[in-house]
Parts: structure tokens; C-alpha cells; sequence
């Protein structure tokens, strides 16, 4: 399905400009992790890829003019669970995938299993804790085997074990082929999880290059103050 282009992307909303003529193309392979600082559209830009927003003008498109809905999922910052089971969380979405009644439970189950859960399978989604939603969605999504997962803060309201928790099924995610876009604002994350970086600011791509050389050697002033914690959040 990848390569996704982005080509001379504008959202606008409320008479306010968010994103400011993007083109970008996000290929199969490399972590991809957006960076920015608060207000910058990272948010913004991972929901038009997914194609939750239209942009108000430009265009955004897969390889082949393909939807690329059925072959991508999103978990968000705050997941939203369904009232039910946390075993019949994953399933559901099995279920509108088109998967057979068996097969989906083998699979929820083993995906269950993969991301810790499996002891709280019949326990209801919306009581689990933050960490315990935050891989249960994960498990949801990981459950449809995507080509692309997008990850908006995934471990932003996270203590630090479950966000090592998060991280490390992230990996797993990755590992099974499935190729990571994600947004952070934890720079240590960046660097661990992530192969290239795209870095926005008020709602430009300002840099794109490997992380090492983000970090290390950035190309622009504007990066070198937001890795130092000069750039203004807002």
C-alpha cells in the first residue's frame, strides 16, 4: 500500500492555518516519528494521513490511488473502549474486518497474550487502567494486521512502567512488519523508537532526516532550539 503522499497539504479550521503546505512521502521501512512543539499540527497531520480529516486543500493518497483505509490503524492519546469485554474489544473490530467468528477469537486471544492482557481478557475495557486500555487498543489494532499502525502519544498519560510496557509492544508491532508512524513529545522516546524524523512548526515541515542526525547535527535553527527546549511551545 506505501508509499503515502502528501502533496501540498493545507487544514485550516476556524480561519486559523494548522497545516501549511506539506508534501511529503512516507515510505514502507523506517520508523517514522513526528516532532514539534505544542500547536506545531503533528496531531492534525497524523489524522489527515489516516484520512480521519480532508485537507482543505492539497491531496493525500497511496500508492495507486488505493483508500488504504482497510490496511492501517490508529490508536490515539486517550483510546476510546467499547462496552465490553476487553477480549470482545478486539474482536469487534475483527468482526467488521470481515474475520469468521472462530478465527477472530484465536486471534484476539493470541493477541491478548502477546501484549499481557490475557488474565483480564473477560474483564470489562473501561475499568482496565491507563496502561492496560493504552495496550489493549494497541492489541485492537494489532489484531487487524495493518501495513501502517499511526501513533498519536501513545504513552503521554503514562506512568513510566507502562509506558516501557507500551513501548516494547510497539516493537513488537514493528517487528511483525508492520511499519510505525508515530507522533511524541518525549525526545528520549524519539531516539528509541524512531528511525527518521519529521519535525513540524506552525504547521510547516521544517526537517526530515535520520535521527541521528536530527539530534546530532540539525539542519536548521529552529531544530537546534527545540532539542535544546529553546523553541516556544506555543
Amino acid at each position: 500500500m506505501l508509499p503515502l503522499l502528501l502533496q501540498d497539504v493545507y487544514f485550516d479550521i476556524g480561519g486559523k492555518r494548522i497545516i501549511d503546505g506539506i508534501t511529503v512521502e512516507i515510505e514502507a521501512g523506517p520508523r517514522t516519528v513526528i516532532l514539534g512543539p505544542n500547536g506545531a499540527g503533528k496531531s492534525v497531520l497524523m489524522r489527515l494521513c489516516h484520512g480521519l480529516l480532508d485537507p482543505t486543500s492539497g491531496t493525500v493518497k497511496w500508492r495507486g490511488g488505493a483508500n488504504g483505509r482497510s490496511r492501517q490503524a490508529m490508536v490515539f492519546q486517550r483510546p476510546v473502549m467499547l462496552r465490553r469485554s476487553a477480549l470482545a474489544n478486539v474482536m469487534f473490530g475483527l468482526k467488521l474486518a470481515g474475520v469468521s467468528l472462530r478465527e477472530r477469537e484465536e486471534r484476539a486471544r493470541d493477541v491478548l497474550d502477546a501484549v499481557g492482557l490475557s488474565e483480564v481478557a473477560a474483564r470489562p475495557g473501561r475499568v482496565l487502567s491507563g496502561g492496560e486500555q493504552q495496550r489493549l487498543a494497541l492489541a485492537r489494532a494489532w489484531a487487524l494486521g495493518p501495513e501502517v499502525l499511526f501513533l498519536d502519544e501513545p504513552t503521554a498519560n503514562l506512568d513510566p512502567g507502562a509506558a516501557r510496557d507500551v513501548e516494547s509492544i510497539i516493537g513488537q508491532v514493528r517487528a511483525s512488519g508492520t511499519k510505525i508512524v508515530m507522533t511524541t513529545h518525549n525526545l528520549g522516546q524519539a531516539r528509541r523508537l524512531g528511525d527518521e524524523i519529521l519535525f513540524l512548526n506552525h504547521g510547516r515541515l521544517i526537517e526530515r532526516s535520520p535521527v541521528a542526525q536530527f539530534f546530532q547535527q540539525p539542519a536548521t535553527a529552529e531544530a537546534a532550539a527545540f532539542i535544546k527546549g529553546e523553541l516556544p511551545w506555543q
